[in-house]
């Protein structure tokens, strides 16, 4: 079976129709030092096991939304729209 992601719209659809946006990370703010803003658009963590990313839904409802996916398993935990309390910040 493919890979499934869950739209929090749409509901669980092939992988195929997404685009992946990455993990999430916490934006630096305005004024941060321009190492802080070159971390934030070039380093991530890679880490092994549940984490939050952006997904994208191309070819359905054209939304951006957040999910946590298990690395390790490949399997999603769930998905949210960026405004949810879930969101990690």
């Amino acid at each position: 079976m493919s890979l499934l992601v869950p739209c929090p719209n749409c509901g669980p659809r092939e992988f195929t129709e997404f685009s992946y946006g990455g993990e999430t990370n916490a934006r630096p703010k305005p004024n941060a030092p321009v190492e802080k803003l070159a971390k934030y658009l070039y380093v991530r963590r890679n880490a092994s096991g549940p984490q939050q990313e952006w997904w994208y839904h191309r070819a359905g409802c054209r939304s951006w939304f957040l999910a946590r996916r298990d690395t390790v398993a490949n399997t999603f935990l769930g998905s949210y729209w960026p405004d949810d309390a879930r969101r990690e910040r």
